[in-house]
């Protein structure tokens, strides 16, 4: 025991003399800077006295001397307490606070990191409640379709007068449906107002009347106030996206657009899409303008084949484009791809959808649309006479879609893009990007007011 006491006293005096040393090389450091500061204060004294004295030489004047002797009347206490103002300060890092929307960037990237590549790719399609199912009409969310959305976690659902029954079915049907799946969908509708309007249809709410009748009054309070009308009966059923306005003009006699544009004016059909898009978007439903880049200008369907227009580039980006545009700057958080062939723009053929040159060098970077781009049904004929299900799905993403409406083939268009990602025919940054986006619109409500 007394020798433990005895190694404790020593090291506890070996410490106090290293402590001890420490205070010695402390004031060494101190009284060598003071004099390295009397030194320069000093040289200061002499070169200020010199410059004095030869001013008072040159100029002839005599008797200064005493004022050449005391030009400082400072003294150690003052050096000495200006001595942090003379050491230079340590640099600190300055720290941005982050947006509201860079935090929600972060989120996203986060939960997009941890995803499977198979939910990746899922995500990227809005398919029927059959095409995941199987069943030949669907008008319940049951066990089948949580199966379904477990198998296959796409992105959205997108519901027609055939799953329809009552207000209350269509309800519990989409309620159980977004509760089935593990991440946020897009439950929509193509609700235009007119001859297109699946829920008015049905019965479950009053038409708004075309947007014809609707352009014809020249009002765009009408535009809103339909708009309005139309989220306000679609929230309360559970849908979140609507596959309107239509922002085509009808420029072309016997166009294949007919009532549902807003007439052939460019300015009016303007006024009438921005306003139908923020009636929509300002009560709680996301708005798709259609079918970029117009295909009013075209009386063939392509539902049925192939619809190419004539028109030119200027004669694109004088009207429709305009429209296009009024949509944009309204907020329209989605626009559909049309299927029209337009050589003026594409320089061959190609059905827009897929068309690099349309989606993104002109939709994405000319007209600088950040949103979703979705395609135009990919069971239309203008798509499925010439490509199989998997290669236009993959030709459309590549070509800058974001998303991929209604497949012919869901599960043939499903692996195809799922082996192109595998195989490096698509990037997984490229499916990111659009996952990005899609997110965005789908965790918005996570933004503070």
């Amino acid at each position: 025991m007394a020798d433990n006491t005895e190694v404790k006293q020593d090291k506890q005096q070996q410490e106090q003399e290293a402590a001890e040393k420490r205070e010695e090389r402390r004031r060494r450091r101190r009284r060598n800077q003071l004099l390295a500061y009397l030194a320069v204060l000093l040289f200061i004294l002499v070169v200020v006295g010199g410059v004095i004295m030869a001013v008072v030489a040159l100029s002839g004047q005599k008797g200064n001397e005493q004022q050449n002797d005391t030009p400082y009347t400072g003294d150690i206490e003052s050096i000495l307490g200006e001595e942090e103002t003379l050491v230079k300060p340590e640099e600190t890092e300055h720290i941005t606070e982050p947006t509201p929307e860079q935090r929600l960037d972060d989120i996203i990237d986060a939960a997009i990191e941890v995803m499977p590549l198979e939910d990746k790719v899922a995500g990227l399609f809005i398919v029927t409640p059959e095409a995941i199912t199987g069943v030949n009409r669907a008008v319940q969310a049951g066990e089948g379709t949580k199966d379904a959305l477990n198998q296959y976690a796409v992105g959205g659902i997108i519901y027609f007068k055939q799953n329809i029954q009552s207000e209350e079915q269509l309800t519990e049907m989409l309620s159980n449906t977004a509760l089935f799946s593990r991440y946020p969908l897009f439950l929509a509708v193509d609700e235009e107002g007119g001859s297109v309007s699946r829920v008015a249809e049905a019965g479950l709410a009053e038409n708004v009347g075309s947007a014809k009748d609707i352009g014809a009054t020249g009002d765009t309070n009408n535009a809103y106030a339909a708009g309005k009308s139309m989220a306000d009966y679609l929230v309360p059923l559970g849908f979140n996206l609507d596959f309107a306005p239509v922002a085509d003009i009808d420029n072309m006699e016997n166009s294949f657009i007919g009532d549902r544009s807003y007439g052939s004016s460019s300015e009016l059909a303007a006024a009438m899409v921005a306003s139908m898009t923020a009636g929509l978007q300002e009560n709680g439903v996301s708005a798709c303008l259609k079918h970029f880049p117009g295909i009013g200008c075209s009386v063939e369907d392509t539902h049925i084949g192939m619809a190419v227009t004539e028109r030119t580039a200027e004669q694109f980006r004088a009207e429709e484009f305009t429209v296009f545009a009024a949509g944009i700057e309204a907020g329209a958080d989605f626009v559909m791809m049309g299927h029209i062939s337009a050589p003026a723009l594409t320089g061959d053929n190609t059905p827009c959808t897929l068309s690099e040159i349309v989606v993104t060098d002109i939709l994405r970077n000319e007209l600088h649309f950040n949103g979703v781009i979705i395609t135009d049904a990919m069971n239309m004929g203008a798509i499925t006479e010439y490509y199989e299900a998997d290669e236009a799905a993959i030709l459309a993403l590549r070509a800058g879609c974001d998303m991929i409406l209604m497949p012919d083939d869901f599960e043939l268009a499903y692996n195809g893009v799922l082996e192109a990602v595998r195989n490096g025919t698509i990037s997984e940054e490229r499916i990111n990007d659009s996952l990005r986006r899609i997110y965005r619109i789908k965790e918005a409500d996570k933004l503070p007011e």
